[in-house]
């Protein structure tokens, strides 16, 4: 028996939709909500679209399935490659390469079937053998296990040339969600040789890629509509002070996830429009669990105590965010607002580091970098009020290349950021359940775990509700993360400039709708 919604019937229901259906199945054939940033006339063809991103040279990388560690490389991809699913706002999973899909009753299989009319950007058509091929080279990476935890690549397999098939080890309800971000389709024998040229099936086809800029022009053949836009041109900033600069000076249209700061210098421009996008960015404090000097719980929620959230993000955010509360995924629909606030208590905070015998005599490292606006100068401000409950912390700052090789996943004390805050279980399969490839902290929590599994096997509202609250608390009480807030996505947009996405996370990419009054 399979249970299934497509995407007239989420359109027609809107955000009066049961969740029992959604974690059925969510499927349909329209646009992702995403919203217009700017208003007034009629959208127009034509045009090129400047969009500054972040990055650095040294970071680059052409591999769909690689870690992008620069902005600039995901807007590249993801305008190129399609995923079968995207972000969405109600629900917050729609449908891209795959048009709709359904699910067993276990919830353990599911059945994609892919948009009729997708063909890769030479002409050839899509087929369940390409997507097999991509989820099965995407699952052999280094991290494939937690990008389709439960799925090995013996489960997966075609069906016909217009269906996939996804056979969990375990009832999994969120399956399609976790799909959106990483599942880009090649053409099946693509080598690694032919990365930088491999066709794909977005709504931009690449024309050209230099040094980390890069230009594309309009899909014609693109499946999912029509694409206003001729071209958008992507130039690489290593700092959005540069990026924002460039924008003041009319050198670029839009400069993506530039922050803050950014933001109050614009404010009194007329020319400039600020694109806010709200719960965006997670910018969390990883201790690591396992080992170290953070592996005393008791240590963890001593940091955590000793912590002013407002105070950090009124000055590492300009005000542009919200208090975080220890738990990722604030964002999502089932976030357990109902757990109170953790807040400051330097005395308590002090108390717990006596208990545990922490070393204050001893100066700590607190690793970061200046990936994204905001992240190192948040490191700077913990440090010193982390001193006001006896830590001494030393920040150092890495560049982007070697933080992700030798300090995420390794680090004993580190800042990092995800920019997918609207699920609470994407940050648990991701980074938090006991045998994820990303596990951040290292942390290893057998009732989390169970938690976990039981959130992904529940069909019933209320039951998942409360599995999902009892989840939360586990991961505030006893995790590695220290998350004091949670950023505001922030454009800066150029007054001819509309249709951008106002999703929070990786939705910012989604500029297949955008275009230029002038």
């Amino acid at each position: 028996m399979y249970v299934t919604v497509n995407r007239r019937q989420l359109l027609r229901a809107g955000g009066a939709i049961g969740m029992t259906a959604l974690l059925a199945a969510c499927s349909g054939d329209g646009d992702t909500a995403t919203g217009p940033a700017g208003a007034g006339g009629e959208p127009r063809k034509g045009g090129t679209l400047r969009v500054g991103a972040l990055g650095r040279a040294s970071a680059i990388t052409r591999d769909p399935h690689g870690t992008q560690a620069n902005e600039s490389d995901y807007l590249v991809i993801s305008l190129v490659h399609d995923t079968l699913t995207v972000p969405g706002a109600r629900p917050n999973t729609a449908p891209r390469l795959a048009s709709r899909w359904e699910s067993s009753k276990d919830l353990r299989t599911w059945r994609f079937t892919l948009a009729k009319g997708a063909v890769f950007h030479d002409g050839t058509p899509v087929t369940a053998e390409d997507v097999v091929w991509s989820l099965r080279r995407l699952r052999a990476t280094p991290s494939g296990a937690s990008r389709l935890p439960g799925v090995t690549a013996g489960n997966i397999r075609a069906e016909g040339t217009g269906t996939v098939v996804l056979v969990s080890d375990y009832p999994n309800a969120e399956l399609p969600m976790l799909t959106r971000m990483t599942t880009f389709v090649l053409k099946k024998g693509t080598t690694d040789k032919e990365l930088d040229k491999a066709p794909g099936t977005g709504p931009f086809k690449l024309e050209w890629f230099r040094s980390g800029n890069a230009r594309l022009v309009r899909n014609e053949d693109w499946y999912g509509g029509e694409v206003l836009l001729d071209a958008i041109e992507v130039k690489i900033f290593e700092s959005p002070q540069a990026m924002s600069n460039a924008l003041l000076a009319g050198q670029i249209d839009v400069a993506s996830n530039v922050g803050a700061v950014a933001a109050r210098t614009a404010e009194k421009r007329k020319d400039i429009r600020i694109v806010r996008r709200p719960g965006d960015m997670a910018m969390p404090v990883v201790m690591r669990t396992s080992s170290g000097p953070f592996a005393d719980p008791r240590v963890r929620e001593a940091l955590r105590l000793a912590v002013d959230r407002e105070a950090m993000v009124e000055q590492v955010l300009s005000g542009y965010g919200t208090v975080g509360n220890d738990i990722l995924g604030t964002g999502d629909p089932s976030y357990a607002k109902s757990i109170p606030q953790r807040t400051r208590d330097l005395a308590r905070s002090r108390a717990l580091l006596k208990e545990a015998g922490f070393d204050t005599s001893k100066t700590y490292r607190l690793t970061t970098t200046e990936d994204i606006a905001g992240l190192a100068e948040s490191a700077t401000l913990l440090a010193t009020q982390l001193r006001e409950a006896g830590v001494k912390i030393e920040v150092v700052k890495q560049e982007s290349a070697t933080f992700w090789d030798r300090t995420w996943l390794k680090g004993d004390l580190y800042t990092t950021y995800w920019g997918t805050n609207d699920s609470v279980v994407f940050f648990a399969s991701k980074t938090m359940v006991s045998d994820s490839a990303t596990n951040e902290s290292a942390w290893k929590n057998n009732a989390f775990d169970t938690a976990y599994r039981k959130a992904l096997s529940t069909g019933d509202a209320a039951q998942r509700a409360s599995v999902l609250r009892e989840l939360q608390q586990i991961q505030h009480d006893a995790s590695g993360y220290l998350l004091w807030g949670v950023a505001d996505g922030i454009d800066l947009a150029a007054a001819p400039v509309r249709g951008l996405p106002t999703l929070p996370g990786y939705g910012r990419v989604q500029l297949e709708r955008a275009w230029l009054a002038r």
